[in-house]
């Protein structure tokens, strides 16, 4: 029978794995985005190549598109590793649909509504410079791929890594032993990654509050469904708002 001083350390190794692993998929599907950028940029003859990409604030739809491609292998990989025998074990009904799910369609919106209202509260402006860059000048079938991407692909993939391996390394390898202790730390911390990963300073506090939320949806209701769900729903006001500009309103 192992001593609690063995389970300890064997937690603490199983935390200190697992995030290893997740930081090593997020700089591979960085260095991935990069490469199949560039593999892009090469293809399509892009005007100053990579550089010009680079700094372009609105680039081509092909690029962005390569690059959350690359950046979703890299969280794939990460999900892989970290759900190996001796790791995180899958939740057991962590995909199932329920009919009461349609709740988490309205979160959501009402998440994405309250934090835009909250920007506005305290006068933060340009605060749609990232969805633009995503968007581009992308019309038609790219218009319809890159909605896809950031509506369904994003959610999905970021929630599975996120919330599947951050947060649930954190809530269940951590030797804290309150357990509300340890949930206010797992979500918080895995919430901070989920903002800072984006990049994006002025959006980090709003990406952060939505981060502690969907990981608490996972904590209560043991799936990932509601949180998916919950962040397609977020991201597809802005996608509506994006539609609503170019069609003039």
């Amino acid at each position: 029978m192992s001593t609690p001083n063995e389970v300890s350390a064997a937690k603490d190794y199983q935390l200190g794995a697992l995030m290893a692993i997740a930081a090593a998929g997020f700089l591979a599907g960085q260095v991935l985005g990069a490469v199949f950028e560039a593999l892009s940029a090469s293809i399509a003859h892009f005007s100053g190549g990579v550089a010009a990409l680079a700094k372009s604030s609105s680039p081509p739809w092909w690029a962005n598109a390569s690059g959350l491609l690359g950046l979703w292998i890299g969280f794939g990989a990460a999900v892989y590793l970290a759900y190996r025998p001796q790791g995180l074990r899958q939740l057991p009904d962590q995909w199932r649909l329920r009919w009461s799910d349609a709740q988490y369609v309205v979160l959501g919106v009402a998440a994405q509504l309250l934090i835009d209202a909250a920007y506005k509260l305290f006068d933060v402006r340009s605060l749609n410079g990232p969805v633009h860059h995503l968007f581009g000048a992308a019309v038609g079938p790219s218009f319809v791929l890159i909605a896809f991407m950031t509506t369904i692909g994003a959610p999905l993939m970021e929630e599975w890594f996120f919330r599947g391996v951050v947060f649930r390394a954190l809530s269940e390898r951590s030797n804290i032993q309150s357990r509300l202790v340890r949930l206010i730390i797992s979500c918080g911390l895995s919430g901070a990654l989920f903002a800072a990963a984006h990049g994006e300073l002025k959006q980090f506090a709003g990406l952060f509050a939505l981060g502690v939320l969907l990981a608490f949806l996972v904590e209560r209701t043991k799936r990932l469904t509601p949180s998916v769900i919950t962040h397609v729903s977020f991201n597809a006001v802005a996608l509506v708002g994006v539609l609503l500009q170019r069609s003039g309103h």
